[in-house]
C-alpha cells in the first residue's frame, strides 16, 4: 500500500497544494525584501567580492528557490496528509510533522537576514544568521528525506545557495 500511495500521480487538489504552497513560500521571503537597499550609500560604500553576482541574479533565483521549497514542503506535507492509507502512517505522520516544524524554523530564519544584514547594516551579524542556517537547512533536508526523497532533492540548490550566500557575506564582512 505504501508504495502505491508514494506513486501516485498529483491530482488537481495536489497541484493547488503546490502553486499555494510556491506562491506562500514566496510571500514569506519577500517579507525581506523591504529592508534590500542594493542602492544605499551604506552598500555602495562597500568592497564587494570578486565573485559578487550581479544584482539581477538575486531577483532570479530566489524566487525560483523559493517556489522549489514550497513544493518540497507540500510534498512533505502531502505524505504526512496520505499517511493514513499506509502502515506505518503514524511514523510517517509524526515524521512528516516534524519535517514541516524544521522547515518552518529555517525559513524564519532565512527571513531574519535581510533585516539584519540590510536592516542593521551589520555583515557581521548577517553571517551569524547563515552559518546558524546552514545546519538547519541541513536537518530540514535530513527530516524531508524520511518522509520524500524529492521534497528533500528540491531543497539541494537551496543549500547550494545559502552556501554561496555565506561565502559572500563572509567576503563582504571580511573586506569592509
Amino acid at each position: 500500500m505504501e508504495t502505491a500511495v508514494r506513486s501516485r500521480l498529483p491530482d488537481r487538489r495536489d497541484a493547488l497544494l503546490f502553486v499555494g504552497a510556491a506562491v506562500a513560500v514566496n510571500l514569506i521571503g519577500a517579507v525581506g525584501v523591504p529592508f534590500t537597499a542594493t542602492d544605499s550609500a551604506w552598500f555602495a560604500g562597500l568592497d564587494l567580492p570578486s565573485y559578487y553576482p550581479p544584482g539581477w541574479a538575486f531577483g532570479v533565483v530566489w524566487p525560483i528557490l523559493y517556489a522549489m521549497l514550497g513544493v518540497a514542503a507540500a510534498l512533505v506535507y502531502r505524505r504526512g496528509r496520505d499517511a493514513i492509507a499506509l502502515a506505518d502512517a503514524p511514523r510517517v505522520a509524526r515524521d512528516a510533522r516534524t519535517a514541516l516544524g524544521l522547515f518552518a524554523v529555517q525559513l524564519g530564519v532565512n527571513v531574519v537576514w535581510s533585516p539584519v544584514f540590510w536592516g542593521l547594516e551589520r555583515p557581521d551579524l548577517g553571517l551569524l544568521v547563515l552559518v546558524a542556517l546552514l545546519p538547519l537547512v541541513a536537518a530540514t533536508m535530513a527530516a524531508f528525506d524520511r518522509v520524500d526523497r524529492r521534497a528533500a532533492l528540491l531543497l539541494v540548490p537551496y543549500l547550494a545557495w545559502i552556501c554561496f550566500a555565506t561565502a559572500l557575506n563572509y567576503g563582504i564582512w571580511a573586506l569592509n
